[in-house]
């Protein structure tokens, strides 16, 4: 990096720093700490939801993604939409109604204080690991960045996340959020430009397209219905849908985000945006990735994606020989680049048998490079057996450090740390939101005053960044973050789905039955991920219909066993209701049913 990318990426980390500590100020209750006071507009609610979510995995991985595996992965938000419409209709009004801080108090009133506990946890435990990979990425940049180490720079990371999070609280998270994502997307929009200006001058956009393409890069529609394929439509639009309801609906990363609207209205206006705009979002970085594949296809890249992994190698016993085959690799990729050149020509003279030959031609010289480049990560392995051969989430950073002029450098990596600022400071927000109101002020001190509620707010998101900066050291394995993170949310989320369908939907099943049967749908769900060959998109689907299934078997059982009816509106008469932990607008008990009745 150039002194001009530096001031770029210090001016801008340092203009989100100030601007969070600004917007914060005033954050003087737990109202305003957690929800800012319930006063965010639509637009705020609608950018801050897309930034946590979109964390510096989706700007770092998803390129690589599509590098690797083409665009099918824009597939899985293809039920996302849909699940917008569902929350904005169902769940939006009855937590707006309920004034509720997190979405597991609702559970309580509903079932009982167990059942709500459990949801918190089970929230607590997989959001409190993902937040560790949102911070690896940004970390990851650094440590290419400089050759400092990993442990280093998800530490420094980490800090400065927590400091203006930590101070401003959500409204400081919410104001952020808007103006990360704006340089977020500034971001996209200059490297997808710059994929097409640094082509070479006879490979237009569409040349690029039809190699892309001609490579299978393009494939972002699959409707082939099979359970082994990790990506098609039918996974996306049915697991994607579970996902997006479970995460959208249960998560609290993501209800604290709504739950700052103003109004149902301004709630429900945040989410169909983010329906609205988030596939074609991810659809656009895909193609970022797509298109970065097909430039590659003319210039040389790097046998391995991780400098640093090369770098140990040159310098071992094996050097000699991996060189070697670094020769050999530019060799295979110089006559793959004039194949790509001849088939490019062969298009633009729509000589059809011409076409297939270079075609043919240039598939071959594809496959006799990617052979070479095997070997070379092979001799990376005896080197290093330990080493990390998946390269995945290098190779969208190599091609801005190593192609993009400077000036756009220091702002390309200004959107990636702009992204993690984003996802993680909303992540811990909702960590210390869950922590203080589901389980100290719950189970631990009841009777505090709001100043030691809004300091152990602080120290809980405190405490939360120093976790995530401690995962953050073991992410390195986990292959492509962007896969990474939602398998890791997939394992969690039919369950926490499920319970919130019998909370809306089943007002005949009670807490026992509820409670038990997530047990079993997450320890069906883990023998899925430890045993079987299911794509995770699927996770989600089975667990949620495993704990419907054996929450209603249990109750069935109870009211047989008791000799009450299975039916009943209220099948635990006997749970307590507890004096409300909150300072509701209206007590929870005189909520009318109709409204409790409403589905998700």
């Amino acid at each position: 990096m150039k002194t001009p990318d530096w001031i770029v990426l210090g001016g801008t980390l340092l203009s989100i720093v100030l601007y969070g500590l600004y917007k914060g100020r005033g954050s003087s209750n737990l109202k305003g700490y957690l929800l800012a006071d319930r006063k965010m507009r639509w637009f705020a609610v609608a950018l801050s939801i897309m930034a946590t979510q979109a964390s510096a995995v989706t700007f770092t991985s998803t390129p690589g993604q599509a590098y690797v595996d083409g665009m099918r992965f824009v597939q899985f938000y293809f039920g996302l939409p849909l699940a917008m419409v569902i929350l904005s209709i169902t769940a939006v009004p009855i937590y707006h109604k309920l004034g509720v801080y997190t979405a597991y108090e609702y559970l309580e009133h509903r079932f009982d204080v167990k059942t709500r506990t459990l949801t918190s946890i089970i929230f607590l435990i997989q959001r409190g690991l993902a937040v560790g990979i949102t911070i690896y990425a940004p970390s990851l940049v650094l440590s290419v960045m400089l050759g400092w180490d990993i442990r280093l720079t998800s530490t420094l990371i980490g800090g400065i996340i927590i400091v203006y999070t930590t101070s401003g609280g959500v409204k400081a998270v919410n104001w952020t959020d808007v103006q990360q994502m704006i340089i977020i997307m500034a971001g996209m929009v200059v490297a997808f430009v710059m994929t097409i200006v640094l082509l070479p001058k006879n490979v237009g956009f569409i040349d690029a397209l039809h190699v892309a393409g001609g490579m299978g890069r393009l494939n972002a529609i699959d409707f082939s219905f099979d359970l082994h394929s990790r990506y098609n439509f039918w996974s996306g639009l049915v697991g994607g849908l579970f996902v997006a309801l479970a995460y959208f609906g249960t998560d609290q990363s993501q209800v604290q985000r709504y739950l700052t609207g103003a109004s149902v209205t301004q709630s429900r206006l945040g989410l169909l945006f983010n329906g609205m705009a988030k596939v074609p979002m991810q659809f656009f970085i895909l193609l970022i990735g797509a298109m970065v594949f097909a430039f590659f296809q003319f210039e040389r890249p790097p046998i391995f994606f991780n400098p640093v992994e090369v770098e140990k190698v040159r310098q071992s016993e094996h050097g000699g020989q991996f060189l070697e085959t670094e020769q050999r690799y530019n060799q295979a990729l110089d006559r793959k680049s004039a194949a790509a050149i001849e088939y490019v020509e062969a298009r633009k003279l729509s000589d059809e048998g011409n076409i297939a030959i270079t075609q043919s031609k240039f598939l071959v010289a594809s496959h006799q490079a990617e052979e070479i480049r095997a070997e070379g990560i092979k001799i990376l392995q005896a080197n290093d057996p330990q080493a990390d051969t998946n390269d995945t989430n290098y190779i969208f950073l190599t091609f801005v450090m190593k192609y993009l002029p400077v000036g756009l450098v220091g702002l390309l990596f200004a959107c990636i740390f702009a992204a993690s600022m984003s996802s993680t400071s909303g992540e811990l927000s909702a960590l210390a939101a869950c922590s203080v109101v589901d389980v100290y002020r719950r189970h631990i001190n009841k009777e505090g005053e709001e100043k030691h509620y809004l300091l152990v707010s602080r120290l809980a998101m405190a405490c939360w960044g120093v976790y995530a900066v401690f995962f953050a050291q073991y992410a390195s394995r986990l292959g492509s973050l962007i896969e990474a993170v939602n398998i890791l949310g997939s394992l969690f989320y039919g369950t926490m789905l499920a319970i919130f369908l019998i909370a809306f939907y089943l007002k005949w099943i009670g807490g026992t039955a509820t409670f038990w049967a997530a047990f079993a749908g997450e320890i069906v769900v883990l023998c899925c991920y430890f045993f079987t060959s299911i794509p995770w998109l699927w996770y989600n689907v089975v667990g949620c219909v495993v704990v419907l299934a054996v929450a209603i078997v249990l109750q069935m059982f109870l009211a047989g066993r008791h000799g009450g009816a299975v039916f009943s509106s209220k099948a635990e008469p006997e749970r307590v209701k507890t004096k409300s932990l909150i300072d509701f607008p209206m007590r929870l008990s005189s909520v009318p049913h109709t409204l409790e009745s409403r589905s998700l």
